[in-house]
């Protein structure tokens, strides 16, 4: 078993990654440094319509028993989901009627509108409301937003107002990645309940992967047979009580699939599939290793990373892919179709005397070349079934059919340059749009990949820089969110990474650009809470919670806490034990306290408090002298590659949380006070090293081993030389999955001093892993 307590709050470095290490772009975020701030006239309404105007008059309550209208069978279906959104909000229980009227509300299908598309109408005065458009869409997204004005806290009062409504972009999306952990129909379906709420339109469904293929497909029935399971690594991969291999597995039927996709058509939004090729192919090749270029067998694993393994370039292989594909057709409605494309290293190809012959007999001069002309000939091959084909960005190398269409993701380079060439493009850059990655600086986050994306940063992107020839910008479709789930092992989680942050996307897809405003969505986003509470949605409550900085003077027996929020919301305290309320004092200036002392904070606004639970701090004279992975940096150097990364056990239930640096494990305490410091004492665990690292493998470093099982070395600021202190690391973990280790400092170590911790000996098959750091007295 592998347990630990977890602390209240951190600084973890908000340090840039990747696996393939490719240089992140940098994009302003918003900013709001007074904090939230509602705009004149705003609503409480995400996204912002582009036009709303507040009338004279009296507005419109609407209860249990007000008349809910709709004529025809399309608006009679808006109305009916609208119902159901409503009350699933928090709003109460209406029911359709047929019959005419001018009260209550009113739903109107007018085709001679001219709404466009998505666009609505919506009036309210003390008679009732109305919400017209030409489109079944548009109503549906007129209810959305009709919705949201009757939530929220708003006790089911509409004001005399008038509301011109369209989006500003076609593409409004959310990806979702079920090869990497596997997600139930109720799960995917809560999601897309929540994207219909904010009116995004698109659903890409991330559905092969090296490590799982989840689409059934009736002609090649060991896609699923076989490349749906895998063995998780360590302890979660076995029974706990025999020890037997527990795999993990899961796979969507046909016939689940068409229930997605209506669910997700009666909510206005298309699935895309993503049938990943010639890359991330490990699960495919597995159940037919004849698609593979080496003949080692294959299995789908529980690694993360970039692996090596291609689709092969035989005529037969590009047979078994249309064949695939075909089915994904006759499944799928929607007009496009994903196949990856990204991270296809070419190593295998390469090596493969049949690939470079194969390469040779249809005039590809490089692998990229190859791999355009797989692309080029699926291209053909969908447009032949009235398809359109969608790939990141990669599949521009090599040259790309002028019909195919761009996903952006290496920043926003490869969308500029695909539509300057004219193709269509949908922006999703790993810098801003990635849900995957960290929101805040709290201990409290999920595991995942610690590029720090705040909320603020997400709201910040703007989709058609200004660089973009003004005759080159309809190429822009719009932005799409990914989350690939690696670490995403729960829906909570899922539902942590995902929001609040798709808030913002969805502003910023549907919005004007000129509507947007970060402190006044700061000021709508708490009746969004609500609205989420009741949905059922877990949103992150960590961009919601209180942080502390704390520093100390021990000798003077005194500690100083400054308090701060990620998104600047009121913040009240207390100190002396008494709950967090509305009228508890508000924070304004760092707090000096005499030891030990125990501070309470949580936000606010508007009087409401917007976290779960309030923070707690407790600061003795013992905390100081002790740091978690989480408070610690990492040591100076090259190869730096930070994951916030889960324990490898227990086999269910929670488990531990590491920092570490994958490149090079080696923690650091900066300024540690030293001074009466006898020796250091070190919690760490054990968890398998399961990353393929391509051709970044060379940023792998390590101390080799000066005994056998290696050693726990302690150095100084700059981590080399002879160590301080050096302690054997025994074979195992305990019983526990933890070990604890002391190492006595020099007495001639004195004053503040930068330390490091690092683990000796290869990280392959598990590395060591720091959990937390004590500075023990003489």
């Amino acid at each position: 078993m592998h347990t630990r307590t977890r602390r209240t709050s951190l600084s973890l470095l908000p340090l840039a990654l990747a696996l393939s290490l490719a240089p992140l772009a940098h994009a302003t975020d918003a900013q709001a440094p007074d904090g939230p701030r509602a705009l004149p006239g705003s609503l409480p309404l995400i996204p912002a319509p582009a036009q709303l105007q507040r009338l004279e008059g009296a507005g419109y309550t609407v209860t249990s028993t007000t008349a809910l209208r709709a004529q025809g069978a399309a608006a009679q279906r808006v109305a009916s989901l609208f119902a159901t959104q409503l009350q699933h909000s928090g709003g109460p229980a209406l029911v359709v009627a047929t019959a005419r009227g001018n009260d209550g509300i009113r739903f109107v299908l007018d085709a001679t509108l001219k709404t466009g598309a998505e666009g609505y109408q919506l009036r309210s005065d003390a008679r009732g409301v109305t919400v017209q458009a030409a489109t079944e869409a548009g109503l549906f997204y007129g209810a959305a937003t009709l919705s949201q004005l009757l939530t929220g806290g708003s006790d089911g009062v509409v004001p005399a107002l008038k509301i011109d409504d369209a989006p500003r972009f076609s593409w409004r999306g959310l990806m979702l990645d079920s090869a990497r952990h596997f997600q139930s129909l109720d799960e995917i379906k809560r999601v897309l309940d929540a994207m219909a709420e904010q009116k995004l339109n698109t659903f890409h469904w991330h559905l092969t992967d090296d490590q799982g293929w989840r689409m059934e497909i009736k002609r090649y029935p060991k896609l699923t047979g076989v490349g749906s399971c895998r063995i998780p690594a360590g302890d979660g991969g076995r029974d706990p009580a025999t020890g037997a291999p527990r795999p993990y597995c899961g796979f969507y039927t046909q016939d689940q699939i068409r229930e997605v996709i209506a669910y997700a058509a009666a909510r206005h939004i298309q699935v895309i599939p993503e049938i990943d090729v010639p890359g991330h192919a490990t699960a495919a090749i597995a159940a037919y290793p004849e698609l593979g270029t080496i003949d080692t067998p294959l299995q789908p694993l529980s690694e993360w990373g970039v692996f090596p393994n291609l689709f092969n370039t035989e005529e037969s292989t590009f047979e078994f892919l249309e064949n695939v594909l075909e089915e994904v057709i006759q499944l799928f409605p929607a007009k496009y179709v994903h196949v990856g494309g990204d991270e296809a290293v070419k190593d295998q190809w390469e090596a493969s005397a049949r690939v470079q012959e194969r390469m040779r007999e249809v005039g590809a001069g490089t692998e990229n070349e190859m791999q355009a002309h797989l692309i080029k000939r699926l291209e053909k091959f969908l447009e032949q079934h009235d398809r359109r084909l969608i790939g990141w960005d990669e599949i521009l190398e090599g040259g790309l059919p002028p019909e195919a269409t761009v996903m952006s993701w290496r920043g926003t380079e490869g969308g500029l340059k695909a539509a300057s060439e004219g193709h269509d493009v949908v922006m999703s850059p790993v810098t801003d749009m990635y849900m995957d990655y960290l929101q805040t600086n709290s201990e409290n986050e999920t595991p995942g990949r610690p590029l720090t994306t705040p909320l603020g940063r997400v709201y910040g992107f703007e989709p058609v820089p200004d660089s973009l020839a003004r005759d080159k910008q309809q190429h822009i479709l719009g932005l799409q969110a990914n989350m690939f789930t690696e670490h995403t092992r729960s829906v909570a989680r899922l539902h942590h990474n995902v929001f609040p942050r798709l808030a913002a996307v969805a502003e910023t897809g549907w919005s004007p650009r000129e509507r947007r405003d970060f402190a006044d969505f700061l000021a709508r986003l708490p009746s969004q809470l609500q609205r989420w509470q009741a949905m059922g949605i877990a949103y992150a409550q960590t961009p919601f919670e209180v942080e502390a900085d704390v520093s100390d003077d021990r000798r003077a027996g005194t500690a100083t806490l400054a308090l701060r929020n990620p998104l600047n919301y009121e913040i009240r305290y207390s100190v002396d034990g008494s709950p967090v309320t509305a009228a508890s004092p508000r924070y304004t200036a760092p707090l000096i306290q005499p030891l030990p002392v125990g501070v309470q904070a949580a936000t606010f606004f508007n009087g409401q408090a917007l976290a779960k639970a309030a923070s707690r701090f407790d600061v003795t004279a013992q905390s100081l002298l002790s740091r978690t992975d989480e408070h610690l940096a990492m040591c100076p150097g090259e190869g730096k590659l930070l994951l916030r990364l889960e324990d490898d056990g227990p086999a269910d239930g929670e488990r531990a949380i590491f920092n570490v640096n994958i490149f090079n494990p080696c923690w650091l305490w900066q300024g540690a006070d030293v001074d009466g410091i006898a020796k250091l004492r070190v919690r760490a665990g054990q968890i398998p090293y399961y990353f393929q690292l391509a051709h970044d493998e060379p940023q792998r470093r390590f101390v080799p081993a000066r005994s056998a099982h290696g050693e726990m070395d302690i150095l100084n600021a700059q981590c080399d030389g002879k160590p301080l202190a050096s302690v054997p690391l025994p074979a195992t973990p305990g019983a526990d999955g933890f070990i604890t280790l002391e190492a006595a400092l020099p007495r001639s170590l004195k004053g503040r001093q930068d330390l490091c911790v690092r683990f000796t000996g290869d990280t392959r098959p598990t590395m060591w892993v720091l959990d937390t750091l004590e500075l023990e007295p003489r």
